[in-house]
């Protein structure tokens, strides 16, 4: 969409099932999408071409975002994973794997370095982007975690979850 105009500027038609979450790099040039086909798809904002197909999660993809500098994505699935890709070569580099319940919602830091999800399992997950390991988990809200979010400086994360609670935590201590 233009937001100026509010006109349509392009569709971008290639998923198999409904898709459930966009994003756009911070560059503008390209589009990440997923779906209930269990693909995330990455596209060429000017054009409407997919340029990529990710195949790697076995449950529908739920959330997707670039890194800031735009050469990853991070994708999560109900399959309980966050998967990091190379967006250039359309490469699975890790998995993420570490909740109990369906994983609902991820982040990236705007540094790019961390990763945060959110879970069926009423935790929020810090996870270094490097090596893949968890740096912490943020136990606290008593229902599933639905949206989670770094701030810009990197030094919180804030989550809401369906215990009618948003929760501001410190990302170094967890408190």
């Amino acid at each position: 969409w233009n937001a100026e105009t509010g006109q349509e500027v392009r569709t971008l038609a290639g998923h198999t099932g409904g898709v459930l979450c966009v994003c756009m790099s911070a560059d503008g040039k390209r589009v990440v999408s997923g779906s209930y086909d269990n693909t995330v798809k990455i596209w060429n904002a000017a054009t409407g071409q997919e340029v990529r197909t990710l195949s790697g999660h076995t449950r529908h993809v739920h959330s997707v975002c670039f890194s800031p500098d735009g050469t990853r994505v991070v994708s999560k699935a109900f399959d309980h994973l966050v998967k990091l890709w190379n967006a250039e070569t359309g490469q699975e580099v890790r998995t993420l794997a570490g909740h109990t319940g369906g994983v609902l919602c991820v982040c990236m830091s705007a540094d790019g370095k961390r990763v945060v999800s959110g879970s069926y399992d009423n935790t929020v997950k810090i996870w270094n982007a490097a090596t893949g390991q968890e740096v912490r988990t943020l136990s606290g809200h008593t229902r599933h975690v639905h949206s989670v979010c770094f701030s810009p400086d990197g030094t919180r994360v804030v989550s809401k979850a369906f215990d009618h609670l948003v929760k501001l935590w410190n990302a170094e201590t967890g408190q």
